[in-house]
C-alpha cells in the first residue's frame, strides 16, 4: 500500500529578479571640474525646473581620460546630483579605479550592452531613410524616455508617471498621459500634443511648459490638444 505524504508547501515568492533593458537619460561627464559641472547642471535645471524632479540618469565616463577618472571625486559628484534631484542609477565607461570607488558610494556598473544598443556601421549600398515619425505600441513605463528625432511621435498605450516622451514634431497619445510630454523640443513652435486622457506631470511645446498643478479641472482626464498661441501655452478640449 502506497503511503501518501503531505509535502511542505513552498512559501510564496517575495520578489523576482529579472534582466530587462531599460531606457535612461545618459549624463556624459566631459570634465572632472565639479564646480563647472554644478554650474551647467543648474543652468539646465533652470530651463525646466519641474522636469528634473527625481530624474534618473546613467553616468557615462567614456569621454573622460583614464588619468582624470582616477582623480574624479565620484562621492562629491553623487551628492551634487542628488542635491539637485537627479538620481544616479548606475555608471558605464569607467576604468577599474573609478568603478571601485563608485561601488563604495553605492553606484553600480552597467555594461555597455545594457547602457545603449550597439551602433551598427552604415551600409554604403543603401541610403538610410530620414526618420519622419515614430510609433510606440507598448506602454512607456516609469524611468523610460522616448525621443522622436526629426519627426512626430505616436504612442498607442499609456505613458506612465515618471516616463518622458519627446518629439521634434507633434505627439499623439491614444492612452493616458501620466508622465511628461515635450513636443517641438528643437524649437518648432507649431508642434502640438494630442492626448485622449490628460493626467500629465508636465507638458511642453518648444520650451514653454506647464505642470500638473496648473491644469484646470475642466481639462483634466479629458481628450485635449495642446499648442502655442504666441508665447502662451494653450490646452483645449477635443
Amino acid at each position: 500500500m502506497a503511503l501518501i505524504q503531505n509535502l511542505p508547501k513552498e512559501p510564496p515568492r517575495a520578489f523576482e529578479l529579472k534582466g530587462r533593458m531599460m531606457a535612461f537619460s545618459v549624463l556624459r561627464v566631459l570634465t572632472p571640474d565639479l564646480r563647472f559641472l554644478a554650474q551647467q547642471l543648474d543652468a539646465k535645471i533652470a530651463t525646466a525646473p519641474h522636469l528634473f524632479q527625481n530624474f534618473p540618469v546613467l553616468l557615462d565616463f567614456e569621454a573622460l581620460p583614464q588619468e582624470l577618472q582616477e582623480a574624479f571625486d565620484i562621492g562629491r559628484f553623487d551628492r551634487l546630483l542628488r542635491e539637485r534631484s537627479f538620481v544616479p542609477v548606475g555608471m558605464c565607461g569607467a576604468g577599474d579605479v573609478l568603478r571601485g570607488i563608485a561601488g563604495g558610494v553605492g553606484i553600480g556598473t552597467i555594461s555597455p550592452g545594457l547602457a545603449a544598443p550597439p551602433r551598427q556601421p552604415p551600409k554604403e549600398a543603401a541610403a538610410q531613410p530620414r526618420l519622419t515619425s515614430l510609433l510606440i505600441k507598448e506602454p512607456v513605463r516609469s524611468g523610460q524616455q522616448v525621443y522622436a528625432r526629426g519627426g512626430d511621435l505616436t504612442v498607442l498605450a499609456t505613458v506612465s508617471p515618471g516616463a518622458e516622451i519627446m518629439a521634434d514634431g507633434n505627439i499623439h497619445i491614444y492612452g493616458s498621459l501620466r508622465g511628461r510630454a515635450l513636443a517641438g523640443v528643437r524649437g518648432n513652435a507649431e508642434a502640438r500634443i494630442f492626448c485622449q486622457d490628460l493626467d500629465a506631470e508636465l507638458i511642453s511645446i518648444s520650451g514653454r511648459y506647464q505642470i500638473s498643478e496648473k491644469f484646470k479641472e475642466t481639462i483634466r482626464k479629458r481628450p485635449v490638444q495642446i499648442f502655442l498661441n504666441g508665447e502662451r501655452l494653450m490646452i483645449e478640449p477635443l
